[in-house]
Protein backbone atom coordinates (compact mmCIF):
# COMPACT_ATOMS: atom_id res chain seq x y z
CA UNK A 1 0.00 0.00 0.00
CA UNK A 2 2.50 2.23 1.27
CA UNK A 3 4.66 1.84 -2.82
CA UNK A 4 1.03 2.61 -4.35
CA UNK A 5 0.77 5.66 -2.44
CA UNK A 6 4.20 6.60 -3.40
CA UNK A 7 4.10 5.80 -6.48
CA UNK A 8 1.35 7.88 -6.99
CA UNK A 9 2.89 10.79 -5.45
CA UNK A 10 5.66 10.42 -8.17
CA UNK A 11 3.27 10.20 -10.91
CA UNK A 12 1.29 13.71 -9.36
CA UNK A 13 4.36 15.05 -9.72
CA UNK A 14 5.64 14.21 -13.12
CA UNK A 15 2.00 15.61 -14.62
CA UNK A 16 2.20 18.35 -12.23
CA UNK A 17 6.19 19.03 -14.43
CA UNK A 18 4.45 18.36 -17.51
CA UNK A 19 1.48 20.52 -16.95
CA UNK A 20 3.61 23.31 -16.53
CA UNK A 21 5.62 22.78 -19.38
CA UNK A 22 2.10 22.85 -21.34
CA UNK A 23 1.17 25.72 -20.26
CA UNK A 24 4.64 27.58 -20.76
CA UNK A 25 4.75 26.44 -24.69
CA UNK A 26 1.44 27.82 -25.48
CA UNK A 27 1.10 30.74 -27.66
CA UNK A 28 -0.05 34.15 -25.79
CA UNK A 29 -0.86 37.23 -26.51
CA UNK A 30 3.05 38.47 -26.72
CA UNK A 31 4.14 35.19 -28.03
CA UNK A 32 5.31 34.41 -24.47
CA UNK A 33 7.86 30.81 -24.21
CA UNK A 34 5.88 29.45 -26.90
CA UNK A 35 7.98 31.33 -29.30
CA UNK A 36 11.12 30.30 -28.47
CA UNK A 37 9.55 26.79 -29.73
CA UNK A 38 9.41 27.97 -33.41
CA UNK A 39 7.02 30.99 -33.73
CA UNK A 40 5.74 30.02 -37.17
CA UNK A 41 2.99 28.41 -37.04
CA UNK A 42 2.95 26.79 -40.49
CA UNK A 43 6.30 24.97 -39.47
CA UNK A 44 5.07 23.62 -36.24
CA UNK A 45 5.11 19.88 -34.78
CA UNK A 46 1.40 19.27 -35.27
CA UNK A 47 0.59 21.54 -37.89
CA UNK A 48 -1.31 24.95 -37.75
CA UNK A 49 -3.86 23.52 -35.48
CA UNK A 50 -0.95 23.82 -32.53
CA UNK A 51 -3.35 26.07 -30.43
CA UNK A 52 -6.23 23.55 -30.31
CA UNK A 53 -4.00 20.66 -30.06
CA UNK A 54 -2.10 22.62 -26.47
CA UNK A 55 -5.31 23.70 -25.38
CA UNK A 56 -7.29 20.29 -25.17
CA UNK A 57 -4.16 18.59 -24.46
CA UNK A 58 -3.89 21.10 -21.54
CA UNK A 59 -7.63 20.60 -20.25
CA UNK A 60 -6.72 16.51 -20.48
CA UNK A 61 -4.07 16.99 -18.05
CA UNK A 62 -5.74 19.84 -15.76
CA UNK A 63 -8.65 16.89 -15.47
CA UNK A 64 -5.91 14.12 -14.34
CA UNK A 65 -4.43 16.82 -12.06
CA UNK A 66 -7.65 17.37 -10.28
CA UNK A 67 -8.57 14.15 -10.00
CA UNK A 68 -5.29 13.27 -8.75
CA UNK A 69 -5.51 15.74 -6.27
CA UNK A 70 -9.14 14.54 -4.65
CA UNK A 71 -7.81 11.05 -4.76
CA UNK A 72 -4.23 12.06 -2.99
CA UNK A 73 -6.26 14.05 -0.34
CA UNK A 74 -8.47 11.06 0.14
CA UNK A 75 -5.87 8.95 0.74
CA UNK A 76 -3.64 10.82 3.18
CA UNK A 77 -6.41 11.46 5.11
CA UNK A 78 -7.00 7.79 5.65
CA UNK A 79 -3.75 7.41 6.06
CA UNK A 80 -3.25 9.75 8.68
CA UNK A 81 -6.46 8.17 10.79
CA UNK A 82 -5.34 4.67 10.71
CA UNK A 83 -3.89 3.80 14.02
CA UNK A 84 -1.13 1.82 14.18
CA UNK A 85 -1.23 -1.94 15.85
CA UNK A 86 0.42 -2.75 18.82
CA UNK A 87 0.26 -5.05 21.26
CA UNK A 88 -1.86 -4.91 23.94
CA UNK A 89 -0.71 -3.69 27.49
CA UNK A 90 -2.26 -4.60 30.68
CA UNK A 91 -2.71 -1.97 33.32
CA UNK A 92 -2.49 -2.91 37.37
CA UNK A 93 -2.77 -0.88 39.80
CA UNK A 94 -0.62 -0.56 42.96
CA UNK A 95 -2.01 -1.20 46.50
CA UNK A 96 -0.74 0.92 49.00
Amino acid sequence: MTVLFYLTITIFLALCALLCFVILIQESKSMGLGSSFGGDSGNSLFGTSTADVLKKFTAYLAVVFVALCIILSLWTSVVGRSKPKTAKTTIEQVQN
